[in-house]
């Protein structure tokens, strides 16, 4: 098989560096590449970069596209890629910016950037949870986004686990971590004022063990040993109090302990004043209506 004119002219380039010759040669598509390939995917990289920091975005954006369509092989090429998802990042379009790491993750799945384009996409996924004044309260909207961003920051972790990123991606999963266990505990109660109390334990039970680490398992466990007691479980609710009081302390440990001395030594809840008199009085107990 003869070499192409194009293997053929690089070979005359490479003869020629010697003396220093400058040389191009014609590619098949009609584009010409030089030996300085990788000096000007270089140059043309830093305009663009130059641009970016300026938060000139659409003078960016199309200087980094120009970077992808005359650099497609070098590397420049995948870092105009991960800018451009900055770039979206930067202007606060987190679904544009989250689709664009996403897509660099898949195409350049051994590239050392991979790292920060998975920081980057959970970021912007916990930045795209919206808590503006304007809406309900976030524990009674959809958490579809926070399971998301719970999901990617959790992995990021996990493959990650000296990242210079862990610090902020642990902050993160705090929050998102907490913004979910609220919402069940919000769907609890919900149950709870409805007298569904097996769906009421449901949702305790998933959040406490679905989401480990939120600091809300006391104010769960509490509302937990609630329902158990409204349910008639009275050796099960006050098992699940002293948890919280032995466990865990603090102010729901004073609600739950409320809770022991309404019910008594003898598991239930006490009664009220007037009634314990009449009970206790022999006169009152030897009537009968």
């Amino acid at each position: 098989m003869r070499p192409s004119a194009a293997v053929l002219a690089l070979a005359g380039c490479l003869a020629a560096l010697g003396g220093l010759v400058g040389c191009d040669f014609e590619l098949n598509d009609g584009s010409t590449a030089t030996l300085t390939y990788t000096e000007d995917a270089r140059a043309a990289y830093n305009e663009a970069m130059a641009a970016f920091r300026a938060k000139d975005w659409e003078d960016a954006r199309a200087l980094f596209a120009e970077v992808k369509r005359r650099f497609a092989y070098s590397r420049y090429a995948r870092l105009a890629d991960l800018r451009i998802a900055d770039l979206e990042f930067e202007q606060g379009k987190y679904t544009d910016a989250i689709a664009a790491y996403r897509a660099f993750i898949q195409e350049h799945r051994t590239d050392r950037n991979v790292e920060y384009a998975k920081y980057r996409m959970a970021k912007a996924l916990f930045l795209d949870i919206d808590d503006t004044v304007f809406l309900p309260p976030a524990e009674e909207r959809d958490q579809a986004t926070t399971l998301e961003a719970y999901r990617e920051i959790r992995t990021f972790l996990r493959q990650f686990p000296r990242s210079r990123y862990r610090e902020d991606a642990a902050y993160m999963l705090e929050v998102v971590t907490g913004r979910l266990v609220r919402h069940e505990l919000y769907v609890a109660r919900y149950y709870l004022k409805r007298d569904a109390f097996d769906a009421t334990l449901a949702r305790i039970d998933y959040a406490l063990r679905t989401f480990p680490g939120s600091g809300l398992d006391p104010e769960a466990l509490v509302l937990k040993g609630e329902t158990l007691l409204k349910m008639k479980r009275t050796d099960d609710a006050r098992a699940v109090f002293e948890s919280v009081i032995r466990d865990w302390g603090g102010p729901f440990a004073v609600t739950a302990q409320r809770f022991l001395d309404e019910m008594g030594a003898g598991g239930q809840r006490r009664a009220p004043a007037t009634r314990a008199k009449a009970a206790s009085d022999p006169a009152s107990a030897g009537a009968r209506p």
